[in-house]
């Protein structure tokens, strides 16, 4: 049975700036490994409306689940949530559980909560929100795209709160080993191990450290046997 896919949209001019180093993107990589949800691609791309609505557009339509990080804050150039409506057809405005919530909130810190802040209520028609026990203003699933703020405890929060209801399938398995030669060396065997388990990914990392060359061979999978029977074959290959 082949597992869900997922692809990842990281907005926000700071990331592509270098202001701003993104975590999220490995966050979300490694917890839909865990659940076995295969991330097939990532794009980060500006706060830019037609950039956004277009590729929502697309890559809902190729995967099974899309998910956002970014642009749903309390300021003008936190367009994510309008342009995810807009690539539904969907109507948008600040709705009352969202409003609830953030009116809570901030009743108990004492502070106003004014027009900005209000903005972050704002929910496509036909959502459902993500919670977000950081900072309380939610995300939200519009179709199979879950949008989440771009800040990384609350990104990792809210993909804590996602995960458990979305349907999963085989976690992937991994094996390393660190083999202390030039990949120019290794390329062939490893050519013939890749044929042999076609069924499985078998990836070279190369290093160099302290003058040695080496590399860090990986071979994943969902099947543990095939797994440990490639490893077994890797190490008759490069014994020591």
């Amino acid at each position: 049975m082949t597992n869900p896919t997922a692809a990842m949209i990281v907005i926000g001019d700071e990331i592509l700036s270098g202001r701003t180093r993104d975590s999220n993107m490995h966050h979300l990589a490694r917890a839909l490994t865990k659940v076995g949800i295969d991330l097939g691609e990532v794009r980060v791309i500006s706060d830019d409306r037609e950039a956004i609505v277009g590729a929502v557009t697309a890559l809902s339509a190729a995967y099974t689940h899309v998910f956002t990080s970014g642009g749903i804050g309390p300021t003008h150039d936190d367009i994510t949530a309008d342009c995810v409506a807009a690539a539904f057809g969907a109507a948008i405005d600040v709705r009352d559980d969202a409003r609830a919530l953030l009116q809570a909130h901030y009743d108990r810190q004492g502070v106003e909560f004014n027009d900005a802040r209000k903005r972050m209520a704002r929910i496509p028609d036909g959502a459902t929100l993500i919670e977000n026990p950081v900072s309380i203003a939610p995300g939200f699933t519009m179709k199979n795209v879950h949008v989440m703020a771009g800040v990384p405890a609350v990104f990792e929060a809210m993909v804590a709160s996602i995960l458990p209801t979305l349907t999963g399938g085989a976690p992937l398995l991994s094996q390393n080993l660190r083999v202390e030669r030039g990949e120019g060396e290794i390329a062939g065997p490893l050519a013939e191990l890749a044929g042999e388990f076609s069924d499985l990914s078998i990836g070279s990392y190369p290093y160099q450290r302290n003058g040695v060359y080496g590399a860090n061979i990986v071979i994943r999978g969902q099947d543990g046997a095939r797994v440990d029977a490639a490893m077994t074959r890797l190490c008759e290959m490069f014994p020591g």
